[in-house]
């Protein structure tokens, strides 16, 4: 097995990652940092959330900035505030021991003039959501005329989220003198035309487990009942799990608040986070279920973007969900950083030929729980 010191990641980098417990590579960074550190021209990583892709291309990053210049030199684009706050918050950590690089989140939900502010101080690498950086663009209050790389972190989710015309603008604003680094769990169409119109035709590719889209470490099982026994069939899947911690997905915000306060009527410290809901309010529930005070969070699947929470035994997808490519990023919460996981289905007979549907295009077995 390769270690970080085989890849060409420096010492003092390394340092950082041992004291994170970051001993060895992940297969994305085993095969991604050779290249990106080297020669880090156009990069297409497909790997699953949860693989370790931060670190994939954070560290090539922070080997290429130059710490003697003030200027914003890489910029990563990221779906969420959640997932743009932890990127950033995980790249600080890596360089506990080596250079002093800046990196700053900008995203929506907070005040702009106080993220202005923030990017007037000495910035080498900026992480971003779409949205906050085309506002930012416009008021010209951030310069990317030396970005040398961007990085498109969760591209897909980014797509269905809605933000193709932000990527779209961002990517002609800069188009001509940055490298483009995309990494994905799935590779629909519109990536493909974002591949296509904007990186060249040799980008470097990567794929961890292609033939498995959906992580490997995770147990996909199903239970049928009627609609009308949901909850209770629920109900003793949550007992028989003991403290085991997990996230359970509804299609709609109605859905998600009445789930939630059914489990909290029978006394399980569970709460809803959805589209709707105050940036406070949904930072106090993450902040409850982050720190164990909740067990379970009802979520949707846009309000359940960027979750990354360690330790989470389970998956239960309530309501199957309308895209496949929502299944794969339900999964992914659970079985993170090579531990395993379990992705549970409730269906009703009827809804069986849609479960068979996503099986059939993941490439997966699931199978009916004993």
């Amino acid at each position: 097995m390769k270690t970080f010191a085989d890849l060409g990641v420096s010492e003092s980098l390394i340092k950082g990652l041992t004291e994170l417990k970051i001993l060895s590579p992940t297969e994305i960074q085993e095969k991604a940092l050779p290249f990106l550190m080297e020669n880090g021209t156009d990069f297409i990583g497909q790997a699953q959330t949860g693989t370790g892709k931060t670190a994939a291309f954070g560290l090539p990053l922070l080997m290429k900035v130059n710490p003697k210049s003030d200027k914003v030199q890489a910029l990563i684009l990221s779906p969420t505030r959640e997932l743009g706050q932890q990127i950033a918050k995980q790249l600080f950590r890596f360089t506990k021991y080596s250079d002093k690089i800046f990196v700053e989140a900008v995203y929506g939900g907070e005040k702009i003039d106080i993220q202005i502010a923030r990017l007037n101080r000495p910035t080498h690498i900026v992480v971003a959501t779409p949205g906050r950086l085309i506002d930012l663009l416009e008021r010209k209050a951030i310069e990317l005329s030396e970005v040398k790389t961007i990085v498109l972190d969760e591209a897909d989710e980014m797509l269905s989220m809605g933000f193709k015309k932000e990527l779209d603008m961002i990517l002609t604003h800069t188009k001509g003198k940055r490298h483009t680094w995309l990494f994905s769990a799935t590779m629909p169409k519109e990536i493909k035309d974002i591949i296509g119109k904007y990186m060249a035709p040799d980008a470097f590719k990567v794929e961890v487990d292609k033939d498995n889209v959906v992580n490997r470490h995770i147990d996909h099982q199903f239970v049928t009942c009627d609609m009308s026994d949901k909850f209770n069939v629920l109900l003793r899947f949550i007992k028989s799990q003991g403290e085991n911690r997990g996230v359970i997905f509804c299609k709609t915000k109605s859905n998600a608040q009445t789930l939630a306060k059914q489990l909290m009527a029978k006394n399980i410290p569970a709460d809803a986070i959805e589209g709707d809901m105050q940036q406070r309010d949904r930072e106090k529930v993450m902040r409850a279920f982050k720190s164990e005070k909740l067990q379970i969070l009802v979520a949707t699947d846009l309000a359940a973007r960027g979750i990354d929470v360690e330790g989470l035994s389970y998956v239960v997808h309530y309501q199957l969900p309308d895209q496949i490519e929502y299944y794969t990023h339900r999964s992914g919460r659970t079985a993170r950083a090579g531990k395993h996981g379990l992705s549970l289905s409730l269906v009703t007979k009827d809804e069986m030929k849609n479960l068979r549907f996503i099986e059939k295009n993941l490439g997966i077995s699931i199978l009916e729980a004993k």
